[in-house]
């Protein structure tokens, strides 16, 4: 049965085994060997938690520059990043 709450841990805990073994962790999925590398990072939502239409245009082409190069054969990361909005940050923090 489908359980109301959805917990992660009691799905990926069974089949992270298989993603390590699969390489689902690491750069160069269809690269070739030796192939030139390509890498985004991808800054996280702001702070405050709004997202808004510049966060969807920015991911939405960082997509697709990432499964272009993909194509071309590289060896390509899209690499999670850190907070990017500093100033915002410490307008918050102060603020509390």
């Amino acid at each position: 049965m489908l359980e109301k709450t959805y917990e992660p841990a009691n799905v990926e805990a069974r089949i992270y085994e298989q993603w390590q073994e699969a390489g689902a962790f690491k750069a160069g999925a269809g690269a070739k060997p030796g192939a030139e590398t390509f890498s985004i990072v991808i800054p996280p939502p702001n702070v405050t938690g709004s997202l808004h239409i510049g966060h969807a245009l920015n991911n939405t082409i960082q997509d697709i520059l990432i499964r272009f190069e993909r194509m071309r054969g590289k060896d390509v990361l899209w690499q999670p990043g850190t907070d990017h909005a500093g100033i915002a940050t410490q307008m918050i923090v102060e603020r509390q």
